[in-house]
């Protein structure tokens, strides 16, 4: 297989799973082992520029939520209204969106914490075990029984506003496990905020929303590691065309997410997760 083609298959694969509970890490790494793709070139740092491009996808669906942040920066330090919850209405909808907007990036900042911490902590040690076929398959199936008990525990009535800062630390937490490939950190958070008993739609839009900072660093620590040992012209074009792919499926796939959660249970997505594992495990004892 070519290498732009490989390239691209990856960015496909990346931008599809991101945002669906299925762990776009645990497919990228059953990707290079199935289709015989070479793991030095199309490694670690490749897999966070393909996860630049839906960081690109999610900045675009959500720029009105992004822009209302951007706008608040000047109160997020302000003490007051912008830290407490507003149950009633969804995020977006209150007239001021100044503290609306300053609360966000609050609850955004603390439900970061967490997987900035595991990640300096344990980063190196989970990429040089942590990331292989077998872990994946364990954490998708693991991952599977905790959609099925998170869909039937809760009313799921609680709308996004409702979230306190310690319920986004949770939430953060969550998202920390998903640095183990196969957990997903889409399914950990929306599962986590199920448990909570927020609604499907609202949990799927925070999440998304608080993957953004977990992307940014990612893709700033790997960006560094690059610059210092440099990239050709030919790597740098493989770079491209991954992000490309994986920002264009990724836009679609986030626009699916939100519509289909709204009235779908993650049970679809279990069975899914369970499958793969299955046929992980038939791939390695063949």
């Amino acid at each position: 297989m070519p290498a732009t083609l490989q390239a691209a298959l990856l960015g496909v694969v990346q931008g599809l799973t991101e945002f669906l509970p299925v762990s776009s890490s645990a497919h990228l790494i059953l990707a290079r082992t199935f289709f015989g793709i070479d793991g030095d070139r199309f490694g670690l740092s490749f897999d966070v520029a393909c996860h630049v491009g839906t960081l690109i996808a999610v900045l675009i669906y959500f720029r009105r939520e992004v822009a209302q942040m951007i706008g608040s920066l000047p109160r997020v330090l302000s003490p007051g209204p912008a830290v407490r919850s507003a149950p009633e209405k969804g995020l977006g909808s209150d007239a001021d969106e100044n503290n609306q907007g300053a609360r966000l990036v609050w609850l955004l900042a603390i439900g970061t914490i967490p997987a900035v911490v595991v990640g300096l902590l344990f980063n190196t040690r989970i990429e040089e075990h942590l990331r292989v076929p077998q872990v994946a398959a364990i954490a998708l199936a693991l991952g599977a029984i905790v959609f099925f008990v998170a869909e039937r525990t809760g009313d799921k009535s609680r709308s996004d506003r409702s979230l306190t800062m310690a319920e986004a630390f949770w939430l953060g937490c969550a998202q920390a496990l998903a640095l183990i490939p196969g957990v997903s950190r889409s399914g950990a958070t929306i599962a986590a905020a199920l448990f909570m008993g927020l609604r499907r739609t609202d949990a799927a839009r925070f999440i998304f929303l608080l993957a953004i900072p977990a992307i940014l660093a990612a893709a700033a620590n790997e960006g560094l590691k690059m610059l210092k040992a440099g990239m050709d012209a030919d790597m740098a074009s493989l770079f491209v065309i991954g992000i490309v792919s994986s920002a264009i499926v990724g836009y679609a796939a986030v626009r699916f997410c939100i519509r289909y959660f709204a009235n779908h249970s993650l049970d679809l997505f279990a069975w899914y997760r369970l499958a793969l594992a299955g046929a992980v495990v038939v791939w390695m004892f063949r």
